[in-house]
């Protein structure tokens, strides 16, 4: 494959490529994150200071975009770093970084969602309405149904 007038590996070009997918993608997860919050008269403002593992998130997906930056700059520039062990050990640790993050939200959207009723933490959903959406929730066919009618 001939880019600027040099012979250049596909499978280079594929892996910069997924790599610089990955930069918009964690800004706007993090755009999302930080910027989104619902307030209600009993429980008060909640936003993503409020909850540890929005926290977490937010700064591995700032770790992820950052890394994904410098990950496609170094595999442009020769000598920077020639290593391929070393991509594939920083990508694992990233990936999995990703991953307990993520898990991490799934446990404050299990506990929004139904609450903890042995440690009396009941749910927020009922309270907010659907967490951290600029969106109403859809309507079931029942509802519907009932407003057509």
């Amino acid at each position: 494959m001939m880019i600027l007038g040099e012979n250049v590996n596909p499978l280079k070009v594929i892996d910069s490529s997924l790599r610089l997918i990955v930069i918009p993608l964690s800004v706007a997860s993090l755009w999302l994150t930080l910027t989104n919050s619902q307030d209600n008269d009993i429980y008060g403002r909640l936003e993503f200071n409020n909850l540890k593992g929005l926290k977490f998130f937010v700064s591995i997906s700032g770790i992820c975009a950052g890394y994904a930056l410098i990950a496609v700059i170094s595999s442009w520039v020769k000598n920077l770093m020639n290593k391929a062990w070393i991509f594939f050990v920083c990508d694992q640790v990233v990936a999995y970084l990703m991953v307990a993050s993520v898990g991490s939200i799934g446990d404050i959207l299990y506990l929004v969602y139904n609450g903890n009723q042995k440690v009396t933490w009941s749910e927020a959903c009922s309270s907010y309405g659907r967490v951290f959406t600029r969106f109403e929730p859809p309507l079931s066919s029942k509802e519907v149904e009932n407003a057509t009618t």
